[in-house]
């Protein structure tokens, strides 16, 4: 294994072939979550009959929860069983996700599909950017994260974008989750063909310096508090998806309230994804020369100022441009936080690292459906939005005053 591993070539370049099909197939993993961003909110309410808010956005609260969970322990269960086979067991809780859909006759079976749905997420996805982040040198690190966020999240948005047309066309169900069906299919078998990348970690470790071990409870109050940037990050990211979960859950009703349609309404739920996708090619890659602070930092502002903006402007031209405007904002964070994570983490714990951060973050889904339904129900739904939008603005602020640049 020794002489292997310092035969492992590190580098995108090096690695083409391997990280263009990781890259292939998160975009099939975001897939799964884009068949939902349109239609569940409005099926809670017109097929099932859920009044609550809270009730209603329960689907993404039990999602963030379970997918925040297993994030946890996916750089564990990557040591132990190998980065291929976590990637293939995500894949097979996939399969549950559009039958129960489909099948659903209480909203609870959309609750419990949905854990399914974390699951299939936290082990996929988390795969995915870790063997990304493998295969990777030290300064292609922001350019793996981006390219695998780029990827994922353009399923999001085309299969946004793709459901809320076939809903339109034929009905909110089942005829949308009928791709879900097709998407795992691909997952599974495209999953087949990769390579674990364990002699790729061992030869980036053993080309750093060796520090003591850590044990995952270390690591865990490392990344959540105790390491100024690892936290700051880390909240970051928390508050980032805390907005997604709002905007997930109460985008379809706000817009179906104001009275568009419900292709009208996808086109703009696809758009936030589609920009935070897309610009994610880039921003990852300039993180990689101009540094990571300001890139998270402004990001950050970015995001609570367009969806202020969203409630200030009336008409449908300039709520695309705020959604545009979000999915910017978030792109110039996400790939950022996670490259910025892989400076400070040692290879020997980064993936555990990783996935503390990723349970927090991925803990936001929740929290921000929480608050939403909560405001939503007391204040209305214009509060809610406006009040999760302040989050994000004040952990920006708090990046630009204490996060250090962690790009070497």
């Amino acid at each position: 294994m020794n002489a292997k591993s310092t035969q492992a070539k590190i580098g995108v370049h090096e690695n083409i072939l391997q990280f263009s099909l990781l890259v292939l197939i998160n975009f099939f993993v975001g897939s799964m979550v884009g068949l939902e961003r349109t239609i569940l909110p409005i099926l809670g309410e017109e097929k099932f009959g859920i009044a609550s808010t809270s009730a209603a956005l329960s689907f993404i609260i039990s999602f963030g929860f379970s997918k925040a969970i297993v994030n946890f322990f996916a750089g564990g269960l990557a040591d132990h069983f190998g980065r291929k086979q976590v990637l293939l067991i995500g894949w097979m809780a996939g399969i549950f996700v559009p039958p129960l859909v489909i099948f659903a006759h209480e909203w609870w079976i959309i609750v419990v599909a949905n854990i399914f749905l974390g699951i299939n997420q936290g082990l996929a996805w988390s795969m995915t950017v870790n063997m990304k982040v493998d295969l990777a040198k030290s300064t292609q690190r922001g350019l793996a994260v981006g390219f695998n966020e780029f990827a994922g999240y353009s399923g999001v948005a085309l299969m946004a974008l793709l459901s809320g047309y076939i809903a339109n066309a034929y009905a909110l169900t089942p005829e949308p989750f009928y791709l879900g069906i097709i998407i795992v299919i691909i997952g599974i078998f495209l999953s087949f063909f990769v390579k674990n990348t364990e002699d790729h970690l061992k030869a980036q470790a053993s080309s750093v310096k060796k520090e003591a071990v850590l044990s995952s409870k270390d690591v865990f109050t490392l990344t959540t508090f105790k390491n100024k940037n690892l936290s700051i990050n880390t909240l970051s990211g928390l508050t980032t998806n805390l907005k997604d979960g709002m905007a997930w859950g109460l985008f379809p009703i706000y817009f179906a309230s104001v009275g568009l349609t419900v292709g009208q309404i996808g086109l703009i739920v696809a758009i936030y994804p589609a920009a935070w996708g897309f610009f994610q090619l880039f921003t990852g890659v300039l993180s990689d020369k101009i540094g990571r602070k300001w890139l998270i930092s402004v990001g950050m502002l970015l995001q609570g100022g367009s969806l202020w903006l969203i409630l200030l402007v009336n008409n449908y031209p300039l709520w695309i441009i705020s959604a545009l405007l979000l999915g910017i904002g978030t792109a110039m964070v996400y790939p950022t936080i996670m490259a910025s994570i892989s400076d400070v983490a040692h290879p020997d714990w980064r993936a555990t690292s990783m996935g503390v951060y990723r349970f927090w973050r991925d803990s936001g889904y929740a929290f921000g459906a929480i608050l939403a339904g909560i405001f939503t129900d007391i204040l209305g739904i214009s509060s809610a939005i406006g009040f999760v939008a302040l989050l994000p603005f004040l952990a920006g602020v708090l990046a630009i005053i204490r996060l250090d640049e962690t790009l070497s």
